[in-house]
């Protein structure tokens, strides 16, 4: 619950001299919902404290996207008042890649939440739930860039622009897709790997000789 405590505090700070006030609340409130919707939620459908601050830091990154709108987010300027250097400039970017990285820890952090609700919930086995956890990622994912661009082509140019963040790229709802997948597909690898690892060090305990 204090994990849920301080989503709540920086959902609220993010509201303070809010920049971009007209796209805000189309972030925010979603999150709003959830953050109230929360302890029910998990009472109801236990989860571990691993997976809850997993899904607590995802919702923490799209609360500062936004606040500032995902293709305003100034790590250039905090990059430079850190080490005198901007990110953009070292990596010779020309986008705000701030967008790439929510979705790319979106596909990773929702990964063990929802493969641990399947394992607990749906009795899935180890090798379903990792595939309902892949499959959840890649059909929110392309759900959620439908509804972007349904609203791209609904509201206001300007309102739209600043809300989807494709900075001109024809292809950015493709690209955040595949970012949301390697994600998922990353934290499946390390989970996977994680696993054997226990599996192995469980067994070479088992097969040690005990002194007499």
């Amino acid at each position: 619950m204090r994990a849920l405590l301080a989503l709540a505090v920086m959902l609220v700070l993010a509201q303070v001299g809010q920049p971009y006030p007209s796209t805000a609340w189309l972030h925010h409130v979603p999150t709003a919902l959830l953050l109230l919707a929360a302890p029910t939620l998990i009472r109801r459908w236990p989860l571990s404290d691993g997976a809850v601050i997993g899904l607590v830091l995802f919702f923490a990154l799209h609360t500062l996207g936004g606040r500032y709108t995902y293709s305003n987010i100034p790590y250039d300027h905090w990059a430079e008042a850190l080490t005198g250097h901007s990110l953009s400039g070292a990596f010779g970017w020309s986008r705000n890649h701030y967008d790439r990285l929510v979705h790319c820890a979106f596909g990773a952090l929702f990964y063990a939440p929802v493969r641990e609700a399947a394992l607990r919930y749906a009795g899935c086995s180890a090798r379903l739930a990792m595939l309902f956890a892949v499959g959840f990622v890649l059909s929110i994912g392309a759900l959620y860039e439908i509804l972007e661009g349904m609203l791209t082509l609904m509201a206001d140019p300007a309102v739209a622009d600043d809300y989807n963040g494709q900075q001109g790229d024809i292809w950015d709802a493709q690209k955040d897709m595949a970012l949301a997948f390697s994600g998922a597909i990353l934290a499946a690898l390390l989970t996977r790997f994680s696993e054997r690892r226990r599996y192995a060090r469980g067994r070479s305990v088992l097969v040690v000789p005990q002194p007499l």
